[in-house]
């Protein structure tokens, strides 16, 4: 059907998705090859996935002896390889086999050097940085030859091993890691995705282990898997290491680098103890902002609905609210919205907050006061603003009406 093949050339997926259930054949054919190639190939996984929910098959074997799914490897897209080896449940092992060997070729002889070989050209490369706005990461695309390939390739790998059972040693995720030494990558991500599920004292002993390495980028590595492995698995459950985070402060006081600081002072803040706190405190004036925005989650707030806050610690949130760094500004709001102390001071850098140019902090900074039952969140909320889509249903906004009925509800009204 030639609107089906010309939807998926536009990857309009509401056409696509229409046409399939008006009766088009998901496995429809262009130049003898189905529609899914198409979406392959244009890397465009919501109109394979449409395809694939209508039925299309990701193993066809094509006159040059691939098939959806083995494109989608050799190109390097891990999300969409994901897809199409997921959409049938369970693959049969013989391609499973097939998946892995593929994907092993590619991530041990490099995106460039593979796609060299494939396509025997010699020329320049063509280098383009692809961005998932979704998801927040990135990659490199790569074309050569009329061939183009993405540098996923090591977690592709990385999720195939994993989703059929493999163990893959620590050494040699961290290896695929470092060999895309940005914390924003996909391989990157993956890694640490990977290695912060498994919920265990082996991993978390390397993966502290590695926090003594010279190069600041295993050590940042090291900091993102152990966040992973105390804030847990919500899809496969076991045991985090909730309170494991005191165990990092002979690290964070000794770190330099102040991404990975940032990153120990974030894992450590979700366990609680008077040495973390003193940790925080001790990076009240660091002169990066990702270091001091995480200074107020480090100190104890309340404790059985007690105040348990001494009173530097509090003085230090009070400071860091009127930081120059509106990151760390909305990071104080937030703690100061939540303490339930009487001190006056508590309600004054609230109201000086609600004049504050970000509008994420004068939406929290009115929540605090109307919290704290505050009468000058009535006025304040006007400061609010008119809010955007990414707003418009946070319960905050609603946080002035609540203070108001239980005002009517005390005054018998």
């Amino acid at each position: 059907m030639r609107e089906l093949v010309a939807a998926v050339r536009r990857g309009d997926v509401d056409e696509v998705t229409a046409l399939l259930e008006s009766g088009a054949d998901p496995d429809t054919l262009q130049d003898g090859l189905p529609v899914l190639c198409l979406a392959v190939a244009a890397y465009d996984r919501p109109v394979a996935e449409a395809l694939l929910q209508a039925g299309a098959d990701p193993l066809r074997r094509l006159p040059d002896g691939s098939t959806p799914l083995t494109r989608a490897v050799d190109g390097g897209s891990h999300l969409l390889t994901y897809a199409l080896a997921t959409s049938r449940i369970p693959l049969p092992a013989p391609v499973r086999a097939e998946v892995l060997a593929r994907a092993r070729r590619w991530a041990e002889a490099d995106a460039e050097a593979e796609l060299r070989r494939v396509t025997g050209h010699t020329g320049p490369v063509r280098r383009i940085r692809v961005e998932d706005d979704e998801i927040g990461w990135w990659c490199e695309q790569l074309t050569l030859g009329g061939m183009t390939v993405r540098d996923e390739h090591r977690a592709v790998l990385t999720s195939m091993e994993e989703r059929y059972g493999i163990r893959t040693p620590f050494d040699e995720l961290v290896a695929r890691a470092l060999a895309h030494p940005d914390r924003d990558h996909v391989v990157w991500s993956d890694v640490v995705f990977t290695l912060g599920r498994r919920l265990d004292e082996e991993t978390w002993e390397w993966t502290r282990d590695l926090l003594n390495h010279p190069d600041r980028l295993h050590r940042l590595l090291a900091a993102e898997i152990l966040l992973f492995l105390i804030l847990g698995d919500p899809f496969k459950g076991g045991d985090p290491f909730w309170e494991r985070g005191r165990e990092l402060v002979p690290w964070a006081e000794q770190e330099e680098d102040p991404e990975v600081l940032a990153v120990l002072l974030n894992a450590m803040t979700h366990d609680s103890a008077p040495e973390i706190e003193a940790v925080g405190l001790s990076h009240l004036t660091h002169p990066d902002p990702r270091v001091r925005a995480l200074v107020p989650d480090a100190l104890e707030r309340s404790q059985d609905g007690r105040s348990q806050v001494r009173p530097e610690s509090l003085a230090a949130v009070l400071t860091l609210a009127g930081d120059e760094d509106a990151d760390v500004r909305e990071a104080a709001c937030r703690w100061l919205g939540h303490y339930r102390g009487s001190e006056p001071e508590v309600g004054d850098a609230l109201v000086a907050l609600t004049h504050d140019e970000r509008q994420q902090i004068r939406v929290s900074a009115v929540s605090g006061l109307a919290y704290r039952d505050d009468p000058r969140c009535v006025e304040a909320q006007h400061r609010i603003g008119p809010v955007g889509e990414e707003l418009r249903d946070d319960e905050r906004l609603l946080d002035v009406w609540r203070y108001q009925r239980r005002r009517e509800a005390a005054d018998g009204g």
